[in-house]
């Protein structure tokens, strides 16, 4: 692949304003495209539709124009799109990869609770912390699930981990960049520590983890430059794209741009945004040096990671 065919992309949920965290990714991604030759893609994840808005969407568009980024093509919507999740997914469960699960986020809660009040250890939780499903419900029957389906009881659509591992038992990639831990390089996945993860619900035909790896492949994205927070999902994100037959894009997890107490900026939280900053007379040079580039485009961060492209990934 020449540098020109590199296709990177920015991809924020617009259900907040951006903070420092998002400016990094942003500017590294859109510098990289640009010494490379490549394209810059910005994608609006706003499959939550509740929390998602056009406001937002405005909003990111605002911010990342005035950091000096532009982007290549129209911007990807993904709530334009349920049609590409659907059918991701009706492919999986032609191939009986996913099954409908019925236990809510309560009963899950109610089940983990007893189960370590009783086994007096703890239940497994995956790499962000939540409890793995604990998959009652996986080997129902036809009838049965049909029966509840039918009856509108509400459920989601959950990889079957032990069929999917059964179909692709090795698995990895090369990583460019370093896990939180700092591995790098050869990386053997595991997407047994994420359990029967949710790749669509009754009313929505998709999931973070089966949106993010249809757009990849419906775009072309050939680098995927993003923080170290998401190294685990790569494990997830690399199995669904070996059963879908997608190839990988190369990955380079880069390190997180933390708050003054030391933890992850979020939105949530109401970390300081790029808005605010702006309001205050900053300039993009200003926000530029504040998350550790050089006031204007080119440095080391980028020649580190032009140089590690050589590889394609691999697993």
């Amino acid at each position: 692949m020449s540098a020109k065919d590199a296709v990177f992309r920015f991809a924020p949920s617009p259900n907040g304003e951006l903070h420092l965290g998002h400016a990094y990714s942003a500017l590294v991604n859109h510098e990289l495209a640009r010494q490379t030759g490549g394209r810059f893609l910005l994608r609006h994840e706003d499959i939550d539709l509740a929390r998602c808005t056009p406001a937002f969407e405005r909003q990111v568009e605002d911010d990342l124009a005035f950091l000096g980024i532009s982007w290549d093509e129209k911007p990807r919507r993904q709530s334009e799109h349920m049609a590409d999740y659907a059918a991701a997914l009706e492919a999986l469960a032609a191939e009986e990869l996913v099954y409908p699960a019925f236990m809510s986020r309560g009963e899950i809660r109610a089940f983990v609770d007893r189960y370590e009040s009783e086994e007096g250890r703890s239940w497994p939780r995956d790499p962000d912390g939540a409890p793995l499903y604990p998959g009652l419900d996986r080997h129902a029957t036809t009838k049965e699930r049909e029966r509840r389906m039918s009856e509108g009881e509400r459920f989601a659509w959950r990889l079957d981990l032990e069929r999917a591992i059964e179909r692709v038992p090795a698995l990895g990639w090369d990583e460019y960049g370093a896990s939180p831990l700092g591995e790098s390089g050869p990386i053997v996945a595991r997407p047994l520590e994420w359990g029967d993860v949710v790749l669509g619900r009754m009313d929505v035909p998709t999931s973070y983890h089966l949106s993010v790896v249809v757009d990849d492949a419906l775009q072309g994205i050939t680098d995927v430059v993003r923080g170290r927070d998401l190294f685990y999902a790569t494990s997830i994100h690399r199995l669904l794209q070996e059963l879908l037959g997608f190839s990988p894009p190369r990955y380079h997890h880069h390190p997180l741009i933390l708050g003054e107490d030391g933890r992850k900026l979020s939105k949530s939280a109401r970390d300081t945004s790029l808005k605010s900053l702006r309001e205050s007379g900053m300039t993009a040079e200003d926000i530029r040096r504040m998350v550790g580039l050089p006031g204007r485009p080119g440095g080391s961060l980028s020649e580190e990671i032009l140089m590690s492209r050589g590889s394609s990934a691999t697993g």
